[in-house]
């Protein structure tokens, strides 16, 4: 019985060690097999990693300002973005996530448009808001244990703080509170005051909850939400969340539970407004589970619906972004022309 236990603990380890080199393997050969240009899809060059799906006005504002480091063009972008529905609060996190890379690409002269716009417009509410939402980045990308992290997001806190007295009636300020760990119910009552069914702000309170407690508000926002809502999709991000760090069989992502979830995210892109801002979102991350459960058509379906961007989970967690979107667009190909191929002649 003893040596069953050795020899278990044996092919445990050698599955640890040579799954990903499994996979790498799997990858280059989807990546040599797909021809992207085949299917309408961009090259990987060409890949927006700063939004998660169309949207002409934020591309050409946000690329004047980044060239130009002049920050009127998207100063004047969310001025004339109302605070119902969820394009604005779309637009600060892409305009802060944009802000975030750039520091990180040249620390401590990135993002030079933010902090002059902060200086020459302080009672800018979306400048304040774009801020507040760059300090949550900047602490979400800082590594794990630093002791700046409580410090940055107790500034993105104040910065947030003052972006709602700029504007008492966007509820964006308080999601970007609630995503820097401000106090959880009195965000939450004056988020759902505002707009209670406001999916931006559901996965920032997601992201506040332990397993158990996430899983039961995801489930119960999926079931209340209106025609129309996204929140069907919200145990999607759920799951999402609290993946094992480990995953060696494409089974597991075929199991009952992440088919239900896969199930209410495709209902709720399939019933939603074509264009609600946060559709993309959703489609990003049913890609990556329709991939790696190996239900190729639909993924390449979902690709044709936002292929040429990659500024959404969990391409952003990647240090390449643009690389892991078209990664994982490579193996949907692969697996679409393998699967349909003819067979062996009888």
């Amino acid at each position: 019985m003893e040596f069953l236990w050795v020899l278990y603990g044996v092919l445990l380890i050698a599955a640890v060690v040579m799954w990903p080199r499994l996979q790498r393997g799997r990858a280059e050969w989807a990546r040599a097999a797909a021809d992207p240009g085949l299917y309408g899809f961009v090259s990987q060059d060409m890949i927006d990693i700063r939004l998660p799906g169309p949207d002409p006005e934020l591309t050409q504002a946000l690329t004047a300002t980044q060239r130009t480091q002049d920050w009127r063009a998207v100063a004047a972008l969310l001025k004339g973005t109302p605070v119902e529905g969820e394009a604005r609060w779309q637009r600060v996190q892409t305009l802060a996530g944009a802000a975030a890379v750039e520091l990180a690409r040249a620390p401590g002269k990135g993002a030079a448009w933010l902090r002059t716009w902060r200086v020459e417009e302080p009672q800018d509410p979306g400048g304040a808001a774009v801020q507040a939402a760059f300090l949550v980045q900047r602490a979400r990308r800082a590594p794990a244990g630093s002791p700046d992290v409580p410090m940055i997001l107790e500034e993105a806190r104040t910065v947030a703080s003052e972006a709602a007295l700029l504007a008492p009636g966007d509820p964006v300020p308080y999601i970007v509170d609630l995503a820097a760990d401000g106090d959880f119910t009195t965000a939450w009552e004056k988020i759902t005051a505002r707009a209670p069914h406001h999916m931006g702000a559901h996965l920032a309170a997601l992201s506040r909850l332990p397993e158990d407690a996430a899983r039961d508000f995801a489930e119960r926002a999926a079931a209340s939400g209106p025609e129309g809502s996204l929140l069907p999709a919200l145990p999607l991000f759920q799951v999402f969340a609290h993946l094992p760090e480990l995953v060696l069989t494409s089974s597991f992502y075929q199991s009952e539970v992440i088919s239900r979830a896969v199930g209410g995210a495709l209902y709720a892109t399939e019933h939603a407004s074509a264009n609600d801002p946060v559709v993309p979102l959703v489609r990003h991350l049913l890609i990556s589970f329709l991939v790696r459960a190996e239900r190729y058509p639909e993924a390449v379906e979902q690709f044709h619906h936002v292929d040429g961007f990659a500024g959404a989970a969990p391409w952003s967690y990647a240090d390449d972004p643009a690389a892991a979107y078209a990664l994982y667009r490579a193996q949907a190909i692969a697996g679409l022309q393998r699967n349909s191929a003819p067979g062996p002649a009888r």
